[in-house]
């Protein structure tokens, strides 16, 4: 053979292997504590552009955050480092473009903003009738069944029978019900699909309630075919605490007034790449989701709250909604507030598209199940039990009938409202009242502002801090109480100052 066509053969065949070896060049976004680790792992990372999201509707945390190009393996250092160092999970999100991930340092628009559902608690007879249906040992079968697949991993085969799996599951489950569908979600660059069941709403089916958790795991070490990654904890224990919640509905008949949506998301442990997708398939198909929640490790008790609601890139008014759930429901849980930072689950697909989302967490941030992302995220590793998630799956059923119950206002009496506002210094009190409802109406208190007001409310007579029919305390200004009246009654308010504040107050009532 001739040398010189040899030699430019060989030239060929070179630059080819070597175009083949040459790394995926992806996009990411993440927060400044991770982008501080992936600096680490490649100190000449810089990047495309960085900005301080401001806060709205309680959105945002203080951070900035950043839009960096890197090599496609890093991502499974930098997702280590910061379950290693950080002590938490994600930490990015992945984006298919640069323009896509410009886009997404955009300080995200509420939708329909005006349309903010009603988050007074008014469905207690058929909540509280339902909640000790619930059982334990379904969520630890379920747990126990995800977990036996060697991994769940999004690009595997096992990913992808998981799947299959999850949708064989909830259709067994809610057979016999034409009103709930089951589907899986595709998506065009990885073979494991989401799973979504569909429960359709009766009279307001254009409104919808979403609930979710990933079905993927991952190990970071780095997940083949055969890899052993459990995910017991992260995440088949959010999927089995929304599956119980799903089995108590459909054993009751109950058919909710608004759309419920389940969803088991594809692709979580790799920038949230699933419920990226569908999110921003709703916002572009202007799906009207009054409320989201996501369920991302129900099942480690590492701190001494019992469930811990995250008060970064989530709404502040649905926050409050659900630990008056909580209040309501579960009295004896102990609610703590902490924050997750950028990415750490699929809530911030939805809040980065407009949506009011929530993200209750098995415990606080720095106290999360350290056998996550490895070989011993087990079910004995969380103590053989399932206690701790039946907690959540009671939280998430309250969520479905107190957001799906409602719909469109019915003919009747029109409630009196009536403004106020003001400010309070640290432990000033101010009263209103009496509010004279009448017999069979309810009154309902909607607080906002700056700074920290408490709110409380009592029949009869004027509520102190310890004295009260309803109270809400949450860290802030942003608080709600509701009471129903069965008869003629006065109704007594009291704002108490934890901290400064400068406060709107909405009374809405029906008078007598």
């Amino acid at each position: 053979m001739n040398r010189k066509l040899l030699a430019l053969m060989l030239c060929g065949l070179f630059a080819a292997s070597t175009a083949e070896a040459a790394p995926k060049k992806v996009w990411i976004t993440l927060g400044d504590a991770a982008f501080l680790q992936l600096q680490k792992l490649a100190p000449a990372t810089i990047a495309k552009e960085s900005k301080a999201l401001l806060a709205n509707e309680g959105l945002i945390a203080a951070e900035r955050v950043h839009l960096v190009e890197v090599d496609e393996q890093q991502l499974l250092g930098l997702s280590a480092a910061v379950h290693h160092e950080l002590h938490r999970c994600g930490g990015f999100m992945f984006h298919s473009s640069e323009a896509a991930g410009r886009q997404a340092l955009q300080a995200p628009v509420t939708l329909l903003a005006t349309l903010r559902p009603s988050y007074v608690l008014d469905n207690q007879s058929v909540v509280n009738a339902l909640l000790p249906q619930m059982q334990d040992s379904n969520i630890a079968q379920t747990i126990v069944d995800m977990s036996a697949f060697a991994n769940r991993y999004y690009t595997t085969n096992n990913g992808v029978n998981a799947s299959n799996w999850l949708k064989t599951r909830w259709q067994q489950m809610s057979a016999g019900r034409s009103d709930i569908s089951v589907e899986q979600f595709s998506h065009a660059g990885w073979p494991q699909k989401s799973v979504i069941l569909t429960i359709k709403g009766t009279d307001n089916a254009s409104e919808v309630v979403v609930l979710g958790g990933h079905l993927d795991s991952i190990n970071g070490q780095g997940t083949t075919e055969n890899t052993r990654a459990p995910g017991a904890d992260d995440d088949a224990s959010g999927i089995a605490s929304l599956s119980e919640a799903l089995r108590v509905i459909v054993a009751s008949g109950y058919k909710p007034r608004r759309t419920i949506k389940i969803m088991g998301y594809a692709a979580e442990e790799v920038g949230l790449r699933g419920s990226q997708e569908i999110a921003k398939s709703f916002k572009a198909a202007n799906v009207n989701v009054v409320g989201v929640m996501q369920l991302d490790m129900t099942n480690y008790k590492g701190s001494d709250k019992d469930i811990y609601l995250y008060t970064d890139y989530t709404d502040n008014a649905q926050n409050q909604f659900v630990a008056n759930l909580l209040t309501t429901y579960l009295p004896s849980v102990q609610i703590g507030y902490d924050k997750c930072g950028y990415a750490c689950s699929d809530h911030a697909s939805w809040s980065g598209q407009g949506y009011f989302a929530s993200m209750p967490f098995e415990s606080s941030f720095t106290q999360d199940n350290p056998y996550i992302h490895t070989a011993n995220d087990t079910y004995a590793n969380s103590g053989n039990q399932a206690q701790h998630a039946l907690k959540f799956s009671k939280m998430a059923l309250a969520f479905m009938v107190e957001l799906g119950s409602d719909g469109p206002a019915g003919p009747g009496p029109v409630d009196k409202v009536e403004n106020f506002s003001g400010k309070l210094a640290l432990g000033q009190q101010q009263s209103y009242g009496p509010f004279k409802v009448a017999a069979g109406g309810r009154v309902s208190v909607v607080l906002a502002g700056t700074g920290d007001a408490d709110l409380y409310l009592r029949k009869g007579s004027a509520p102190s801090t310890t004295v009260f029919d309803c109270k809400s305390d949450g860290p802030n200004s942003t608080e709600n109480c509701a009471l129903n009246i069965s008869a003629n009654a006065d109704v007594y308010l009291l704002l108490n100052g934890y901290a400064a504040a400068n406060y709107t107050l909405k009374v809405t009532y029906r008078a007598q």
